[in-house]
């Protein structure tokens, strides 16, 4: 029986991570435009992948619970890189909950059904929600975050008043690393696990469509020079780390959210750019 590397979205990084786990697995490579998964399995394919794609809405369960059903026909789920989602620079504060909360909480939920034994996830949060003060959400909260079905995520009263697209998103990555830390005490009942990486600037197209942004664009590039490593990272330095987190010396990391972002959150927190 094959195994299964499910990605969701088709970016630098979702290809970077997969080029460095997937050697004699099945990528099923999904995005909500089918044209640029396409693309990117094309390059995948060219570089000896074994390559097929799929189409995901992850604001939908049954768009989910479809990938879910497909992956599953083709073998054995071995693995899952979540990568799909939006930045605030694309879309309003609501669809973005829809799409990073809500959406990665049915994502973690329907594989977390059928992954197999042995198996692994990882999500791509933001160094972004590390800037939120410790206290910006209650433990309460943060509970709630962690483990209420995902529809009822949605109708959080704190959760619907949100309408600035950089809190909206700070929310929903945190919310994402919450998540992983109690789904990761299902998952392994499974004997599989699932872990956060909570990615600074990396140099992707959505990283550039942050740095040129009018509303943003000076205060991310101000960000980076502050930054103790002074620059912005690449999609192969988190393909990396992902790569140790699903390999053989990982297997003893679980529920974890892992900051990668050049020193940025330090800067913010003793540095120059503590405010």
């Amino acid at each position: 029986m094959k195994e299964i590397m499910v990605v969701t979205g088709s970016g630098s990084i979702a290809q970077a991570v997969a080029r460095r786990v997937s050697v004699g697995k099945h990528i099923l490579l999904a995005d909500i435009k089918p044209e640029i998964a396409e693309a990117a399995a094309a390059v995948l394919s060219r570089a000896g992948f074994d390559v097929s794609t799929a189409y995901v809405d992850t604001r939908s369960r049954q768009s989910i619970q479809d990938l879910v059903k497909q992956a599953c026909t083709l073998g054995e789920v071995k693995g899952v890189i979540h990568t799909a989602g939006l930045s605030p620079s694309q879309a309003k504060a609501q669809d973005i909950i829809h799409v990073d909360l809500y959406g990665t909480a049915v994502l973690f939920e329907e594989f977390g059904k059928v992954i197999a034994k042995g198996g692994s996830a990882v999500v791509i949060g933001s160094q972004s929600s590390h800037r939120l003060d410790v206290d910006a959400i209650s433990q309460k909260d943060a509970d709630l975050l962690a483990t209420l079905p995902p529809e009822a995520l949605l109708a959080l009263p704190f959760i619907k008043t949100i309408d600035d697209s950089l809190y909206a998103y700070q929310i929903s990555k945190r919310g994402n690393a919450l998540r992983v830390m109690a789904e990761a005490v299902r998952w392994g009942k499974r004997g599989a696990r699932i872990n956060c990486i909570s990615a600074g600037i990396v140099y992707t197209p959505l990283a550039y469509d942050e740095l040129n942004s009018a509303e943003r664009g000076a205060f991310y590039q101000n960000m980076l020079a502050k930054s103790p490593a002074g620059r912005g990272g690449t999609p192969d330095e988190i393909g990396a780390l992902a790569e140790f987190l699903f390999g053989p010396n990982g297997t003893y990391v679980s529920g974890s959210d892992i900051l990668i972002d050049g020193g940025v959150t330090a800067s913010y927190k003793y540095g120059d750019l503590k405010a």
